[in-house]
């Protein structure tokens, strides 16, 4: 169980007998909804899911929860329905029946994002844990219930435009085919993993109606003749940067990693170590940044809702992409071309090179955020300190997402070109969502 909420049950429990009820503090919390975002965090990064379902994940749980917010307080917020591809209507809240919408967003939440994600029963215990701290802290039977129904009718609402979005379709679909042409993807070592979602591009955007939207430039043209060509450039830069790494680039890196799945080889022995997906650790962000900003719970479920939407379809975006270039990794390239024994500081993930998903996520994700936050907003971003990796600090969202560019890059994982290029057209995706999106009246 998340410590934020086994701290909170537990001193609720302590004074169960209070006769004041204090639920609307508790539950008015937003550090309560970014602990029930981290607990599905630890869900996706158990079951090991690649960042771009981890994207989708993220977005639908984040969608259900602000839908209840909208509902409860639509004086200031508006819904998502007519404004997401597909998504018509949300059901609207009883007449004349109390309800928590706190409560009911946080269980939306853990509803759709448990639905999105497997095993089924994953988040029962937090749910149950929520309701037993409803109870601890005098919240009336009747407006549990209430908050309890009307939490599965959005969820329903929302599970069931979610299964439109091709993604059960995309399941059944075709491998990519492996042909080891000059400049094409092909499997990396140690675990030489077949191609990562190869028809990503087929998934519904939420507020794209276009993939692609924007022209990305083509990348440079695979060529380690020419010593003078663009391409050769790049694959010498990478090269001798990774070599002489210093502690800092190092550090950068690292911190920049988040690898679902990295497969550690030691003789026969193989074994995968887990962390938060390039997702996972905006999502961790979002909430290290609204507890900065002091924002409000609600402010803090826009924040959370904005920011995974445009995770999702930049993802999307970058998807399309990878596979309209297939591009080789630079791994491929350096072992074969220049130094069999050369390796990237970080593991290279098994998708094309360009374009790069986290330097677009990335981009994506700040502009959404910013827009919610403010850009002004300085912190010192904690979330891989319990993958023991120490912090470090920003002066902005934008500012994380612009050292991004250099933890790839530093990584040994992507060309220098391929992470200035998808940072940029990331910033497009959040600005394109940013837009078109009308949350906050």
């Amino acid at each position: 169980m998340n410590r934020l909420l086994f701290s909170i049950l537990a001193i609720a429990l302590f004074f169960a007998s209070c006769k004041n009820p204090d639920y609307q503090k508790i539950f008015n919390n937003p550090a309560l909804y970014s602990a029930t975002v981290h607990e599905l965090n630890g869900v996706v990064m158990g079951n090991n899911f690649s960042p771009v379902v981890a994207s989708r994940n993220y977005a639908y749980a984040n969608v259900a929860a602000y839908e209840v917010v909208a509902a409860g307080d639509s004086a200031h917020y508006q819904s998502l329905a007519g404004q997401l591809n597909g998504l018509k209507t949300v059901p609207k809240p009883f007449k004349g029946k109390q309800i928590d919408y706190e409560y009911a967003a946080l269980l939306a939440f853990c509803k759709v994002g448990e639905a999105v994600t497997f095993p089924e029963g994953s988040l029962k215990y937090y749910t149950d844990s929520l309701h037993q701290l409803a109870v601890a802290h005098g919240m009336p039977a009747e407006m549990i219930g209430n908050s309890e129904d009307y939490a599965k009718l959005v969820s329903a609402a929302i599970m069931k435009w979610s299964k439109k979005d091709n993604y059960l379709k995309t399941r059944s679909e075709s491998k990519f085919a492996i042909n080891d042409s000059a400049g094409r993807w092909v499997p990396t070592p140690p675990a030489y993993s077949e191609a990562v979602e190869p028809h990503w591009n087929e998934i519904r955007p939420m507020v794209i109606n276009q993939v692609p939207p924007i022209a990305v430039a083509l990348p440079p043209a695979f060529n380690i003749k020419d010593t003078s060509s663009k391409y050769y450039h790049e694959v010498m830069y990478i090269k001798t940067t990774t070599e002489h790494l210093t502690p800092d680039q190092t550090h950068i890196a690292e911190f920049w990693d988040d690898n679902p799945g990295k497969l550690n080889v030691s003789g026969h022995v193989m074994f995968i170590t887990k962390k938060f997906s390039p997702p996972g650790h905006w999502m961790s962000i979002v909430g290290i940044g609204a507890e900065k900003a002091k924002a409000d719970f609600n402010t803090t479920v826009c924040a959370y809702a904005k920011t995974s939407i445009a995770i999702f379809d930049g993802f999307i975006q970058c998807w399309t992409e990878k596979y309209a270039f297939k591009t080789v990794r630079p791994e491929t390239v350096i072992n074969k071309y220049f130094d069999p024994s050369w390796r990237p500081h970080l593991q290279t993930p098994p998708f094309p090179e360009y374009t790069c998903g986290h330097c677009t996520n990335s981009g994506a994700a700040a502009e959404a955020l910013s827009s919610v936050l403010g850009d002004h907003v300085a912190y010192t971003d904690t979330s891989e300190l319990e993958f023991g990796i120490k912090s470090r600090s920003y002066k902005s969202f934008r500012d994380a997402a612009n050292e991004n560019i250099w933890g790839r890059f530093y990584g040994g994982i992507h060309y220098y070109n391929s992470c200035v290029v998808s940072h940029e057209y990331g910033k497009e995706v959040g600005d394109i969502v940013v837009k078109l999106l009308k949350m906050k009246k």
